[in-house]
């Protein structure tokens, strides 16, 4: 958890909340790339199958998913980690490419709203990115899966935030990538923004984009917010 701004912003302004993977950063072609490296080291190969139930997912229900429900939770953290050293060895000197376009330039014009980071992700991945990258002062709150109980698609994480934010529900608008993570911030009672990094269509979105470059989205926000 981490609560790095001042302030509760102008008053009435609806608070923003972040995915990280495919949203913040376009880094699902690297997670793909890592996973099937490393389930190689077990002699396991990857088919599209197991990636897409990938997508929005906490690591140790993939673990489990990949590997089976056998594993003791020592286990299953272990693989996890390793998995995670190996991505982030892999994205290091990439990192600022694999930004969504315009998020940088998105926060700061929107830096006097409250906003989050709420993501099923590793929190060592988090803090790898909003350090590395330089984007942690933007955010007040990040919340990982690790600090539910119940990961995506419950909404239990996304209320979590706005509830850490000092916002109701119904003043959160979240951007994500996946179904899982939709279904999670609808059930919590939020907007939802879609960005098409992992798929064309998103049911239950606002408005999907391409990226924080949309035209489509400034106006979006800027009517309703």
């Amino acid at each position: 958890m981490s609560a790095t701004g001042q302030g509760n912003g102008r008053k009435g302004e609806p608070a923003l909340i972040f995915d990280m993977d495919g949203v913040l950063l376009d880094s699902n072609p690297a997670h793909r790339e890592a996973w099937a490296a490393y389930n190689l080291r077990f002699g396991l190969e990857t088919t599209p199958q197991m990636i897409e139930r990938m997508y929005g997912r906490r690591n140790d229900q993939i673990i489990r998913d990949f590997f089976g429900s056998g594993l003791d939770a020592d286990e299953v953290a272990r693989r996890g980690a390793e998995k995670e050293e190996l991505y982030r060895e892999m994205v290091g000197p990439r990192l600022e490419g694999m930004l969504v376009p315009g998020l940088r330039a998105f926060l700061g014009q929107n830096r006097h709203r409250p906003m989050a980071v709420a993501s099923n992700a590793e929190p060592e991945n988090i803090a790898f990115l909003l350090d590395r990258a330089r984007l942690r002062d933007f955010f007040r709150i990040v919340v990982d899966g690790h600090q539910v109980s119940c990961p995506k698609p419950a909404p239990e994480i996304y209320l979590r935030a706005a509830e850490m934010l000092g916002v109701a529900p119904a003043e959160a608008i979240v951007f994500e990538d996946s179904l899982s993570g939709v279904e999670a911030a609808r059930a919590a009672g939020m907007r939802v923004i879609g960005l098409r990094t992992t798929y064309v269509n998103l049911p239950g979105t606002e408005l999907c984009v391409d990226n924080f470059k949309s035209g489509e989205l400034h106006s979006w926000l800027a009517r309703h917010t």
